[in-house]
Protein backbone atom coordinates (compact mmCIF):
# COMPACT_ATOMS: atom_id res chain seq x y z
CA UNK A 1 0.00 0.00 0.00
CA UNK A 2 1.38 3.40 -0.98
CA UNK A 3 1.44 5.99 1.77
CA UNK A 4 0.05 9.36 0.74
CA UNK A 5 1.02 12.10 3.22
CA UNK A 6 -1.80 14.27 4.49
CA UNK A 7 -1.50 17.96 3.71
CA UNK A 8 -1.36 19.55 7.13
CA UNK A 9 -0.70 23.17 6.24
CA UNK A 10 -1.86 25.57 3.58
CA UNK A 11 1.53 27.18 3.12
CA UNK A 12 0.88 29.57 0.25
CA UNK A 13 1.40 33.28 1.11
CA UNK A 14 1.29 32.63 4.88
CA UNK A 15 4.83 33.96 5.36
CA UNK A 16 6.82 36.78 3.84
CA UNK A 17 10.29 38.20 3.43
CA UNK A 18 10.28 41.50 5.28
CA UNK A 19 13.90 42.61 4.96
CA UNK A 20 17.14 41.99 3.09
CA UNK A 21 20.69 42.88 3.99
CA UNK A 22 24.13 42.70 2.40
CA UNK A 23 27.73 43.33 3.19
CA UNK A 24 29.91 44.64 0.37
CA UNK A 25 31.08 41.92 -2.03
CA UNK A 26 34.87 41.91 -2.26
CA UNK A 27 37.94 39.81 -3.01
CA UNK A 28 39.22 40.27 0.53
CA UNK A 29 36.80 41.33 3.26
CA UNK A 30 39.48 41.80 5.89
CA UNK A 31 37.13 40.49 8.59
CA UNK A 32 35.99 37.11 9.87
CA UNK A 33 33.10 35.13 8.46
CA UNK A 34 31.32 35.67 11.78
CA UNK A 35 31.63 39.44 11.39
CA UNK A 36 30.24 39.24 7.86
CA UNK A 37 27.26 37.19 9.09
CA UNK A 38 26.45 39.62 11.89
CA UNK A 39 26.69 42.63 9.60
CA UNK A 40 24.34 41.08 7.03
CA UNK A 41 21.83 40.02 9.68
CA UNK A 42 21.80 43.48 11.23
CA UNK A 43 21.44 45.11 7.80
CA UNK A 44 18.44 42.89 7.01
CA UNK A 45 16.82 43.73 10.34
CA UNK A 46 17.39 47.43 9.77
CA UNK A 47 15.81 47.09 6.33
CA UNK A 48 12.74 45.54 7.95
CA UNK A 49 12.67 48.09 10.77
CA UNK A 50 13.24 45.48 13.48
CA UNK A 51 15.63 45.45 16.46
CA UNK A 52 17.94 42.45 17.02
CA UNK A 53 15.93 41.28 20.03
CA UNK A 54 12.96 40.67 17.70
CA UNK A 55 14.81 37.66 16.28
CA UNK A 56 13.93 34.25 17.67
CA UNK A 57 15.32 32.15 14.83
CA UNK A 58 18.48 31.95 12.72
CA UNK A 59 19.18 29.73 9.73
CA UNK A 60 22.13 29.11 7.44
CA UNK A 61 23.77 26.45 5.28
CA UNK A 62 27.39 25.52 4.96
CA UNK A 63 30.12 23.86 2.98
CA UNK A 64 33.55 24.85 4.19
CA UNK A 65 33.55 28.44 5.39
CA UNK A 66 30.62 29.11 7.72
CA UNK A 67 29.28 31.12 10.65
CA UNK A 68 26.82 28.88 12.50
CA UNK A 69 23.82 30.19 14.46
CA UNK A 70 25.47 28.97 17.65
CA UNK A 71 28.10 31.69 17.18
CA UNK A 72 26.00 34.37 15.48
CA UNK A 73 23.29 34.34 18.17
CA UNK A 74 25.52 35.25 21.13
CA UNK A 75 27.43 37.75 18.99
CA UNK A 76 24.12 39.53 18.41
CA UNK A 77 23.08 39.27 22.07
CA UNK A 78 20.45 36.56 21.50
CA UNK A 79 20.75 34.09 24.38
CA UNK A 80 17.74 31.88 23.69
CA UNK A 81 16.69 31.16 20.12
CA UNK A 82 13.38 29.38 19.75
CA UNK A 83 14.48 27.78 16.48
CA UNK A 84 17.65 27.50 14.46
CA UNK A 85 19.02 25.63 11.46
CA UNK A 86 22.60 24.91 10.45
CA UNK A 87 22.19 22.76 7.37
CA UNK A 88 25.04 20.95 5.67
CA UNK A 89 25.14 21.61 1.96
CA UNK A 90 26.18 24.10 -0.64
CA UNK A 91 24.02 26.07 -3.02
CA UNK A 92 21.71 23.08 -3.45
CA UNK A 93 20.07 23.76 -0.09
CA UNK A 94 20.23 27.57 -0.11
CA UNK A 95 16.54 27.96 -0.87
CA UNK A 96 15.51 25.04 1.35
CA UNK A 97 16.90 27.01 4.29
CA UNK A 98 14.44 29.85 3.61
CA UNK A 99 11.64 27.35 3.02
CA UNK A 100 12.28 25.66 6.34
CA UNK A 101 12.38 29.02 8.10
CA UNK A 102 9.01 29.83 6.54
CA UNK A 103 7.63 26.53 7.81
CA UNK A 104 8.91 27.31 11.31
CA UNK A 105 7.16 30.69 11.20
CA UNK A 106 3.96 29.28 9.70
CA UNK A 107 3.68 26.64 12.43
CA UNK A 108 4.47 29.03 15.26
CA UNK A 109 7.85 27.54 16.14
CA UNK A 110 9.34 31.00 15.62
CA UNK A 111 8.09 34.47 14.77
CA UNK A 112 11.07 36.13 13.10
CA UNK A 113 13.83 34.11 11.45
CA UNK A 114 16.82 35.59 9.70
CA UNK A 115 18.35 33.37 7.00
CA UNK A 116 21.90 34.23 6.01
CA UNK A 117 25.01 32.98 4.26
CA UNK A 118 28.44 34.37 5.03
CA UNK A 119 31.63 33.28 3.30
CA UNK A 120 35.19 34.42 2.77
CA UNK A 121 35.29 32.27 -0.33
CA UNK A 122 37.88 34.36 -2.13
CA UNK A 123 40.42 35.18 0.57
CA UNK A 124 40.09 32.06 2.73
CA UNK A 125 38.31 28.76 1.96
CA UNK A 126 38.10 28.49 -1.83
CA UNK A 127 35.73 25.75 -2.98
CA UNK A 128 37.55 23.09 -4.96
CA UNK A 129 40.88 24.64 -4.03
CA UNK A 130 44.10 22.71 -3.50
CA UNK A 131 46.45 22.52 -0.55
CA UNK A 132 44.13 20.83 1.92
CA UNK A 133 42.44 17.51 2.51
CA UNK A 134 39.60 16.42 0.27
CA UNK A 135 36.02 16.67 1.62
CA UNK A 136 34.69 13.83 3.75
CA UNK A 137 32.50 11.90 1.33
CA UNK A 138 32.69 8.26 0.26
CA UNK A 139 32.63 9.22 -3.40
CA UNK A 140 35.63 11.51 -3.25
CA UNK A 141 37.97 8.52 -3.09
CA UNK A 142 37.04 7.79 -6.71
CA UNK A 143 37.78 11.35 -7.85
CA UNK A 144 40.83 12.48 -5.94
CA UNK A 145 43.39 10.10 -7.51
CA UNK A 146 42.59 11.63 -10.90
CA UNK A 147 42.54 15.26 -9.79
CA UNK A 148 38.81 15.41 -10.55
CA UNK A 149 37.52 17.34 -7.57
CA UNK A 150 36.74 20.93 -8.60
CA UNK A 151 33.18 22.03 -9.47
CA UNK A 152 34.19 23.40 -12.93
CA UNK A 153 35.52 19.97 -13.86
CA UNK A 154 32.35 18.26 -12.70
CA UNK A 155 29.90 20.64 -14.35
CA UNK A 156 31.93 20.61 -17.56
CA UNK A 157 31.03 16.96 -18.05
CA UNK A 158 27.31 17.73 -17.87
CA UNK A 159 27.67 20.71 -20.18
CA UNK A 160 29.51 18.59 -22.72
CA UNK A 161 26.77 15.95 -22.59
CA UNK A 162 24.20 18.66 -23.33
CA UNK A 163 26.27 19.93 -26.25
CA UNK A 164 26.64 16.47 -27.74
CA UNK A 165 22.99 15.56 -27.36
CA UNK A 166 21.31 18.83 -28.39
CA UNK A 167 23.89 20.79 -30.33
CA UNK A 168 24.27 23.44 -27.63
CA UNK A 169 27.12 25.76 -28.57
CA UNK A 170 29.85 27.59 -26.74
CA UNK A 171 28.32 30.77 -28.13
CA UNK A 172 25.11 30.00 -26.22
CA UNK A 173 27.06 29.92 -22.97
CA UNK A 174 28.79 33.11 -24.04
CA UNK A 175 25.55 34.92 -24.81
CA UNK A 176 24.36 34.21 -21.28
CA UNK A 177 27.57 35.58 -19.78
CA UNK A 178 27.34 38.72 -21.92
CA UNK A 179 23.69 39.29 -21.01
CA UNK A 180 24.27 38.92 -17.29
CA UNK A 181 27.25 41.26 -17.39
CA UNK A 182 25.01 43.87 -19.01
CA UNK A 183 22.69 43.51 -16.02
CA UNK A 184 25.60 43.80 -13.58
CA UNK A 185 26.66 47.06 -15.23
CA UNK A 186 23.48 48.54 -13.72
CA UNK A 187 24.15 47.08 -10.26
CA UNK A 188 26.42 49.16 -7.99
CA UNK A 189 26.94 46.14 -5.74
CA UNK A 190 28.37 43.92 -8.52
CA UNK A 191 32.03 42.94 -8.50
CA UNK A 192 32.25 42.90 -12.30
CA UNK A 193 30.51 45.81 -14.06
CA UNK A 194 32.54 46.33 -17.23
CA UNK A 195 30.47 45.22 -20.25
CA UNK A 196 31.79 42.29 -22.28
CA UNK A 197 31.21 41.09 -25.83
CA UNK A 198 30.93 37.61 -27.26
CA UNK A 199 34.44 38.08 -28.65
CA UNK A 200 35.68 38.83 -25.12
CA UNK A 201 34.03 35.64 -23.94
CA UNK A 202 35.58 33.51 -26.68
CA UNK A 203 39.01 35.01 -26.02
CA UNK A 204 38.94 34.15 -22.31
CA UNK A 205 41.21 31.37 -21.09
CA UNK A 206 40.01 27.83 -20.60
CA UNK A 207 39.17 26.59 -17.11
CA UNK A 208 37.75 23.14 -17.87
CA UNK A 209 36.51 22.62 -21.41
CA UNK A 210 33.93 23.64 -22.51
CA UNK A 211 34.10 26.29 -19.75
CA UNK A 212 36.12 29.43 -20.12
CA UNK A 213 36.85 31.93 -17.37
CA UNK A 214 33.63 33.86 -18.07
CA UNK A 215 31.51 30.72 -17.71
CA UNK A 216 32.41 30.49 -14.02
CA UNK A 217 30.97 32.27 -10.99
CA UNK A 218 33.02 34.69 -8.92
CA UNK A 219 34.54 33.40 -5.72
CA UNK A 220 33.55 36.14 -3.31
CA UNK A 221 33.94 37.41 0.24
CA UNK A 222 30.59 38.62 1.50
CA UNK A 223 27.29 37.90 3.22
CA UNK A 224 23.61 38.27 2.52
CA UNK A 225 20.54 37.82 4.74
CA UNK A 226 16.75 37.84 4.51
CA UNK A 227 14.15 38.24 7.28
CA UNK A 228 11.25 35.75 7.28
CA UNK A 229 8.13 36.42 9.35
CA UNK A 230 4.37 36.07 9.02
CA UNK A 231 2.71 37.88 6.16
CA UNK A 232 0.42 39.62 8.65
CA UNK A 233 3.28 40.97 10.71
CA UNK A 234 5.32 41.93 7.65
CA UNK A 235 2.57 44.30 6.50
CA UNK A 236 3.19 46.45 9.59
CA UNK A 237 6.94 46.73 9.04
CA UNK A 238 9.10 49.21 7.16
CA UNK A 239 9.20 47.63 3.71
CA UNK A 240 6.61 46.29 1.32
CA UNK A 241 6.45 42.55 2.12
CA UNK A 242 7.20 39.88 -0.46
CA UNK A 243 5.09 36.76 0.02
CA UNK A 244 6.53 33.25 -0.03
CA UNK A 245 4.03 31.54 -2.31
CA UNK A 246 5.91 28.26 -2.61
CA UNK A 247 9.03 26.58 -1.28
CA UNK A 248 10.14 23.16 -2.43
CA UNK A 249 13.21 21.03 -1.97
CA UNK A 250 14.08 17.49 -2.82
CA UNK A 251 16.63 14.99 -3.91
CA UNK A 252 18.96 14.90 -6.82
CA UNK A 253 21.52 12.62 -8.39
CA UNK A 254 25.17 12.05 -7.69
CA UNK A 255 27.34 11.73 -10.75
CA UNK A 256 29.55 9.08 -9.16
CA UNK A 257 27.23 6.83 -7.19
CA UNK A 258 24.63 4.27 -8.19
CA UNK A 259 22.02 7.03 -8.34
CA UNK A 260 23.67 8.63 -11.37
CA UNK A 261 21.02 9.75 -13.86
CA UNK A 262 20.29 7.83 -17.03
CA UNK A 263 20.11 11.20 -18.77
CA UNK A 264 22.69 13.67 -17.42
CA UNK A 265 21.02 16.54 -19.26
CA UNK A 266 17.97 16.35 -16.95
CA UNK A 267 18.41 17.72 -13.43
CA UNK A 268 16.48 17.22 -10.21
CA UNK A 269 14.78 20.54 -10.92
CA UNK A 270 12.63 18.77 -13.49
CA UNK A 271 11.10 16.62 -10.75
CA UNK A 272 10.84 19.47 -8.25
CA UNK A 273 9.26 22.05 -10.60
CA UNK A 274 5.74 20.53 -10.77
CA UNK A 275 5.52 20.43 -6.95
CA UNK A 276 6.75 24.01 -6.70
CA UNK A 277 4.30 25.37 -9.26
CA UNK A 278 1.39 23.38 -7.81
CA UNK A 279 2.07 24.77 -4.35
CA UNK A 280 2.01 28.33 -5.68
CA UNK A 281 -0.97 27.73 -7.96
CA UNK A 282 1.10 29.16 -10.82
CA UNK A 283 3.04 28.01 -13.86
CA UNK A 284 6.11 29.06 -15.85
CA UNK A 285 4.11 31.59 -17.88
CA UNK A 286 3.18 33.43 -14.68
CA UNK A 287 6.81 34.14 -13.75
CA UNK A 288 7.92 37.71 -14.48
CA UNK A 289 11.55 37.46 -13.41
CA UNK A 290 13.83 34.51 -12.63
CA UNK A 291 16.97 34.41 -10.51
CA UNK A 292 18.46 31.08 -11.61
CA UNK A 293 21.46 29.50 -9.90
CA UNK A 294 24.43 30.27 -12.12
CA UNK A 295 27.48 28.64 -10.65
CA UNK A 296 28.26 28.14 -14.34
CA UNK A 297 26.54 29.33 -17.51
CA UNK A 298 25.32 25.83 -18.27
CA UNK A 299 23.37 25.57 -15.00
CA UNK A 300 21.09 28.39 -16.19
CA UNK A 301 20.52 26.84 -19.60
CA UNK A 302 19.55 23.44 -18.21
CA UNK A 303 17.25 24.96 -15.58
CA UNK A 304 15.44 27.09 -18.14
CA UNK A 305 14.46 23.76 -19.67
CA UNK A 306 13.73 21.87 -16.47
CA UNK A 307 11.57 24.65 -14.98
CA UNK A 308 9.49 24.68 -18.15
CA UNK A 309 10.44 27.94 -19.85
CA UNK A 310 11.51 26.14 -23.02
CA UNK A 311 11.64 22.57 -24.30
CA UNK A 312 14.45 20.18 -23.40
CA UNK A 313 17.47 20.92 -25.55
CA UNK A 314 16.31 24.44 -26.45
CA UNK A 315 17.90 26.32 -23.54
CA UNK A 316 20.85 27.51 -25.61
CA UNK A 317 18.80 28.91 -28.50
CA UNK A 318 16.35 30.40 -25.96
CA UNK A 319 19.17 32.43 -24.39
CA UNK A 320 20.60 33.29 -27.81
CA UNK A 321 17.21 34.71 -28.86
CA UNK A 322 17.45 37.40 -26.19
CA UNK A 323 14.60 35.92 -24.15
CA UNK A 324 16.56 36.18 -20.87
CA UNK A 325 17.70 39.78 -21.34
CA UNK A 326 16.18 42.64 -19.37
CA UNK A 327 13.83 43.41 -22.27
CA UNK A 328 13.16 39.75 -23.04
CA UNK A 329 10.17 37.61 -22.17
CA UNK A 330 11.88 36.26 -19.02
CA UNK A 331 14.54 38.53 -17.50
CA UNK A 332 17.07 36.25 -15.79
CA UNK A 333 19.63 37.12 -13.10
CA UNK A 334 18.85 40.79 -13.21
CA UNK A 335 21.64 41.64 -10.75
CA UNK A 336 24.30 39.98 -12.89
CA UNK A 337 24.08 36.69 -11.02
CA UNK A 338 26.97 34.78 -9.54
CA UNK A 339 28.84 35.27 -12.79
CA UNK A 340 29.09 39.05 -12.35
CA UNK A 341 27.56 40.28 -9.06
CA UNK A 342 29.24 37.78 -6.75
CA UNK A 343 28.75 34.28 -5.40
CA UNK A 344 27.13 34.21 -1.97
CA UNK A 345 25.98 30.64 -2.34
CA UNK A 346 22.36 31.28 -3.30
CA UNK A 347 20.96 33.85 -0.89
CA UNK A 348 21.80 36.88 -3.02
CA UNK A 349 19.51 35.47 -5.71
CA UNK A 350 16.63 35.50 -3.20
CA UNK A 351 17.46 39.04 -2.14
CA UNK A 352 17.47 40.23 -5.75
CA UNK A 353 14.07 38.63 -6.34
CA UNK A 354 12.78 40.57 -3.33
CA UNK A 355 14.18 43.84 -4.71
CA UNK A 356 12.46 43.21 -8.05
CA UNK A 357 9.09 42.49 -6.45
CA UNK A 358 9.35 45.56 -4.23
CA UNK A 359 10.10 47.69 -7.29
CA UNK A 360 13.40 48.77 -5.73
CA UNK A 361 15.93 47.45 -8.26
CA UNK A 362 16.72 50.85 -9.78
CA UNK A 363 18.09 50.81 -13.34
CA UNK A 364 17.69 47.05 -13.56
CA UNK A 365 14.04 47.01 -12.47
CA UNK A 366 11.74 44.74 -14.47
CA UNK A 367 8.56 46.79 -15.04
CA UNK A 368 5.48 45.37 -13.35
CA UNK A 369 7.22 42.38 -11.80
CA UNK A 370 4.68 40.49 -9.66
CA UNK A 371 6.02 36.91 -9.50
CA UNK A 372 9.62 35.74 -9.18
CA UNK A 373 11.27 32.33 -9.31
CA UNK A 374 14.53 31.86 -7.45
CA UNK A 375 16.41 28.59 -7.68
CA UNK A 376 19.24 26.69 -6.04
CA UNK A 377 21.92 24.49 -7.59
CA UNK A 378 19.86 22.03 -9.67
CA UNK A 379 20.99 18.81 -8.03
CA UNK A 380 24.25 17.84 -9.69
CA UNK A 381 27.13 16.69 -7.46
CA UNK A 382 25.35 17.08 -4.11
CA UNK A 383 22.08 15.15 -4.55
CA UNK A 384 19.69 17.93 -3.51
CA UNK A 385 17.98 20.99 -4.93
CA UNK A 386 15.48 23.65 -3.83
CA UNK A 387 13.57 26.69 -5.09
CA UNK A 388 11.16 29.46 -4.12
CA UNK A 389 8.31 31.27 -5.80
CA UNK A 390 7.86 34.76 -4.39
CA UNK A 391 4.98 37.15 -5.05
CA UNK A 392 4.42 40.85 -4.58
CA UNK A 393 1.72 41.37 -1.95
Amino acid sequence: MTYVPKRLLDFRDVTAIAGVGYTPFTKNSGVSTLTLACRAVLAALDDAGLPPDAVDGLATHRVGDSAPPSLVAPALGLPDLAWHLDQFGGGSVSHAVVGQAALAVATGMAETVVCYRAINARSEFRMGGTGRGVPVSPEVQYQAPYGYVAPPQQYAMYARAHMLRYGTKEEHFGRLAVTQRANAAKNPRALMRTPITLDDYLAARWIAEPFRLLDCCLETDGACAVVVTTAERARDLRRHPVLISAAAWGGGTSHLSGTAPADPTVTAAAALAPRLYAQAGLGPRDVDVAEIYDCFTYSVIVQLEDYGFCAKGEGGPYVDSGATAMDGELPVNTHGGFLSEGYVHGVNHIAEAVAQLRGEAGERQVPGAEVALSTAQPGYILPATSALILRRS
